[in-house]
């Protein structure tokens, strides 16, 4: 058995989680700031910022870092907004010399972990994660967060054990039946992906991405006026036709389940298919 092909799989993988990621951008209607550090301390939440209010808090919060960069709220907020501006290094800068100061705060673990993986350093951030998880008070946002790590590096069946045990803390989670299923779109299985998202956004507090998550889903399986109807719920209608048009355009430039089955098949496999 060739020793390339893991590699190989893995590596379409990565790929086709990255076209997901652009073409969920798409489908959010603006910046879909995957793996930040989230809304710490006051104000608004970063994920829900236009470029220009990221641009504008990140100048107000960073003379706030520079004046006490021990203060893990701001710091920890810093790191949002930079992580939210692309500024990836930096934002990773700042929660590296935070969890030196804070090496056994559950919170500031938590966000390092999280910049590492966004950095795309997966093993020091699962690494960063578990060590903030407590089995004594284990933390269903932490166990959500490890398994989004191990989606990103392939290891999709171990992911989704971890999503369900946030879920057996946190029951019908909106966020986490949203990455579980997301967790199935990456290996193609689109059916189970649908009815997991479906059921996340029955729950009362599911918010914006969950269902623009179902409206890439829908649209993937080529459900593309289903798609629409589903992003117009929250988005205008100009804003929805625009996303499923650059879905059809995605999908149209890279067939990346077909893709994905090459690259997973041995040279002996290939040739029993011909």
């Amino acid at each position: 058995m060739s020793t390339k092909a893991p590699k190989k799989a893995m590596a379409s993988r990565a790929a086709l989680g990255v076209a997901i990621i652009a073409v969920a951008t798409a489908l959010g209607g603006c910046a879909d700031r995957k793996m930040t550090t989230g809304s710490i301390g006051r104000g608004k939440p970063v994920d829900q910022m236009s470029s220009s209010e990221v641009q504008g808090a990140s100048a107000k919060v960073g003379d706030a870092y520079a004046r006490n960069p021990k203060d893990s709220t701001v710091a920890m907020r810093y790191a949002s907004l930079l992580q939210a501006e692309g500024r990836t290094d930096q934002s990773l800068a700042v929660m590296r010399k935070l969890a030196i100061d804070y090496p056994r705060d559950r919170k500031v673990l938590a966000a390092y972990g999280k910049s590492l993986a966004a950095a795309e350093q997966f093993e020091p951030a699962l690494d960063a994660i578990r060590r903030a998880q407590t089995p004594e008070y284990p933390d269903w946002k932490l166990y959500s967060a490890e398994a989004a790590i191990l989606d990103q590096v392939g290891k999709s069946e171990q992911a989704r054990t971890i999503y369900r045990r946030a879920l057996d803390i946190q029951p019908d989670e909106p966020s986490v039946l949203s990455n579980l299923g997301m967790s199935y779109v990456l290996s193609g299985d689109l059916k189970t992906a649908e009815t997991y998202l479906r059921t996340a956004i029955g729950r009362p507090n599911a918010d914006s991405r969950v269902r623009q998550n179902l409206a890439l889903v829908v649209g993937l399986q080529g459900r593309f006026d289903e798609a629409q109807q589903i992003a117009t719920h929250e988005l205008s209608q100009d804003q929805a036709q625009a996303n499923v048009a650059y879905l059809r355009t995605m999908m149209a430039q890279q067939n990346a389940w077909s893709q994905l089955e090459k690259e997973d098949k041995t040279p002996e496999e290939k040739v029993s298919t011909n």
